[in-house]
């Protein structure tokens, strides 16, 4: 009976052991089966679509401007990897890849049987877990438990039913961590050897496949002894595979590393033309920007992003600042913006002279605010006057110095170098720019009609309107002063400033392009008399900008400019296709310069080259506005119409006899056409000389500025005779 008691109390326990066992499977089971409840979907390759980087380019399409990028990645296919990458990685992460289902279980047993004997220590992860655990699995990766094994298992498992193993390979191929900020083999080939994955060598194939089981301590550019070691064991396991042979093993092994790194990539992913670039990546960063954008976006979403830029007058903008540099002391710095006013793409951009030691954007204001615009206000005062009736030809009072009680206290006023210019046109004061003359024209107008108008043309840096307006007292941009004159190139429209054309996403979608949101904001009567009162600041004999005229004779029209204490120096000018804003001074802020400074040297310079093989361009014709203000008379009362010059009243006296004379066409500087060389601040003697071949003539005119028996100016008379206008000195009592 004891015997049989015994056997009956083992068999109970047995099976009470195998229900426990059993249902502790099936509750572990079930355990297991909740962890998996909420796997994140697989059925299409989304999950590896991970951070791509963004490219800007130059309007030419080819220049890169800039890569922003979190991660190295440039996804490739089958076709475009060398099968020794293939065989590598396969045989040394996973040799059994093409045999299991996505958890290798022997795989397993051998791995924990060799780490428990003390072997080189071996992971059991598959490929496919790899893929897991890289991609879908991101947020669980560094979780060290049983139920992340468990769900990594599943979805490799349900991988290997969605796709075949050749996909699984390339997804893996394509997102892995191969170390120095480098995701998939394309990435990590042209990172560590400038070549592609398909190119790569037996030595470089092993080099980087031995990378991911340890991306920073194997990165052969930081540890190269440890990738050379690691790479030498990868061969061995093609080896044993039998992907080589013993003699290709042998001679790889022999080899160094041989690495050719790619050059750094700036750490703020910007190759060129950094005030520019870095421009447009900030409005593209910007909280509820208008290009769809976004800094997740930008840094991950693989957009295309095409600008304005012309690198060839970018060039142009370059050159002539760093030779405007080179003439002043060093603590001064050149800035320059170019538009084009047909369409408001911003051509050229320079913020300043090294933007690895200041981000200070002189150019746009970004981190360091406008700049006083001095005279260059002048414009928009001229403008208002226009558009109020106003004509160019009223004569106004421009004596120096002139005292105003302002604000409850009287103060005084002076033009430059307390010059008194008497009493002359509007169009002579704006050409010599007066200050108390357009003082005085401001006071008529009223002093928010020049702020009002400024804002029009698209001058957007916030403003105050105060008595002195029109002398340029509210800090602005060169960005700003472009665009508003180029809305007087165009006529009249004007056109915000466009640094992106077309934003593309990474599967080629075009989600930004810009359209041309033009306004007309002035008459084409007064921007045409705006402008051709501009152009006497460079055609007059006293003008301001007369040393700055092209020369290819293009006509052009702008205003000079300089702030208190000649802190700022500008000059802003246009052609028809052309607006170019230029500034001088000191970047640190209102301090004090040389008083002979301006920028007539630096904008010519630009636009000489800008211009150099392009055919003249002449402003359009228009209507003359209607000048009906009662100012004009009241003006002409109590000052006088002008005097007729003496030279319009003269018969040219002969000075050559040349066989050239200047047809219409050479007048006009049409293409191919000739133009006789240009003598205005020459001698008559040296007018002589360089008029030679020149049928020419000279008539004379008093001049207060230009010295007695030297060219003030030269014109083409109706015959084709080229008359050069003498100086006589000024007129006496």
């Amino acid at each position: 009976m004891r015997t049989h008691a015994a056997a009956w109390l083992l068999l109970v326990a047995v099976v009470c052991l195998c229900f426990m066992g059993y249902w502790g499977a099936k509750g572990a089971l079930r355990v297991m089966d909740s962890w998996c409840d909420d796997l994140p979907p697989i059925e299409d390759t989304d999950f590896t679509n991970h951070a791509r980087e963004s490219v800007m380019y130059a309007a030419d399409g080819s220049t890169v401007l800039a890569e922003f990028q979190l991660e190295k990645r440039d996804p490739v296919e089958s076709g475009q990897v060398s099968n020794l990458v293939k065989q590598a990685t396969v045989d040394t992460e996973d040799v059994r890849f093409y045999q299991h289902g996505g958890v290798d279980l022997p795989g397993i047993a051998r791995a924990f049987v060799n780490n428990l004997a003390g072997g080189s220590l071996e992971g059991a992860s598959t490929i496919t877990q790899q893929l897991v655990r890289n991609t879908v699995l991101t947020q669980e990766a560094n979780e060290i438990s049983i139920e992340r094994k468990v769900r990594e298992a599943q979805l490799a498992m349900d991988l290997e039913k969605q796709y075949s193993k050749d996909e699984l390979l390339m997804m893996y191929l394509n997102t892995v961590n191969y170390g120095d900020g480098c995701y998939g083999i394309q990435a990590a080939a042209q990172n560590y050897f400038q070549t592609d994955a398909v190119d790569l060598s037996l030595t470089q194939a092993a080099t980087l496949a031995g990378i991911p089981q340890s991306p920073t301590f194997l990165n052969p550019k930081t540890y190269p002894d440890a990738a050379l070691e690691r790479r030498n064991l990868v061969l061995e396991r093609m080896l044993s595979a039998g992907d080589i042979t013993q003699e290709q093993c042998d001679a790889a092994q022999a080899e160094p590393l041989n690495l050719d790194p790619a050059p750094e990539v700036p750490e703020d992913g910007i190759y060129a033309y950094p005030y520019f670039t870095s421009y447009v990546r900030n409005l593209l960063m910007e909280e509820d920007n208008p290009f769809g954008c976004s800094y997740a976006s930008l840094f991950e979403g693989g957009l295309t992003i095409r600008t304005t830029l012309n690198p060839s007058l970018q060039d142009d903008a370059e050159a002539a600042c760093d030779a405007q540099r080179a003439r002043m002391s060093g603590d001064l710095d050149a800035s320059l913006v170019a538009i084009d006013p047909a369409t408001g793409y911003v051509e050229a951009m320079v913020g300043g002279s090294d933007y690895d030691i200041s981000q200070v954007n002189i150019a746009t204001g970004t981190g360091g605010g406008g700049r006083q615009a001095g005279s260059t206000f002048k414009a928009f005062t001229l403008a208002a006057a226009i558009e109020k009736g106003i004509s160019p030809q009223t004569r106004i009072d421009c004596s120096s110095p002139m005292t105003k009680e302002v604000d409850g206290r009287e103060q005084t006023f002076e033009n430059f170098d307390n010059i008194d210019y008497g009493v002359r046109t509007i169009q002579s004061a704006t050409a010599v720019s007066a200050n108390t003359g357009y003082l005085r024209l401001s006071e008529e107008i009223g002093q928010a009609a020049t702020t009002e108008m400024a804002e029009r043309l698209g001058v957007e840096s916030p403003m105050s309107t105060v008595y002195t307006t029109t002398l340029g007292v509210a800090s602005v941009t060169p960005l700003d002063m472009a665009n508003a004159y180029a809305t007087l190139a165009s006529g009249g429209t004007k056109r915000e400033p466009v640094v992106i054309t077309e934003i593309e996403d990474k599967d080629g979608n075009i989600i930004y392009k810009a359209d041309d949101a033009s306004k007309r904001v002035i008459s084409e009567e007064v921007a045409g008399a705006t402008t051709s009162v501009l152009r006497r600041v460079f055609e007059a004999s006293d003008g301001t900008a007369q040393t700055a005229k092209l020369g290819n004779n293009q006509p052009v029209a702008g205003k000079t400019g300089t702030s208190t204490d000649f802190a700022d120096h500008w000059l802003v000018g246009y052609t028809p296709s052309l607006s170019v804003a230029t500034w001088i001074g000191n970047p640190a802020g209102s301090i004090a310069t040389d008083t002979q400074l301006n920028c007539n040297a630096l904008w010519k310079d630009f636009m000489d080259r800008a211009c150099a093989g392009k055919a003249v361009e002449q402003f359009p014709e228009t209507k003359a506005p209607s000048y009906n203000n009662a100012f004009n008379e009241k003006q002409k009362a109590a000052l006088g119409a002008e005097e007729e010059k003496s030279s319009d009243k003269q018969t040219p006296t002969a000075i050559t006899s040349g066989s050239q004379t200047a047809t219409s066409s050479q007048a006009s500087g049409t293409a191919n056409a000739k133009t006789p060389p240009d003598a205005t601040g020459k001698t008559l003697e040296e007018a002589k000389g360089l008029l030679k071949d020149w049928k020419a003539g000279s008539v004379t005119e008093y001049s207060s500025t230009v010295p007695k028996d030297s060219v003030i100016r030269q014109y083409i008379a109706s015959d084709g005779m080229v008359v050069v206008v003498l100086s006589t000195g000024p007129k006496t009592n």
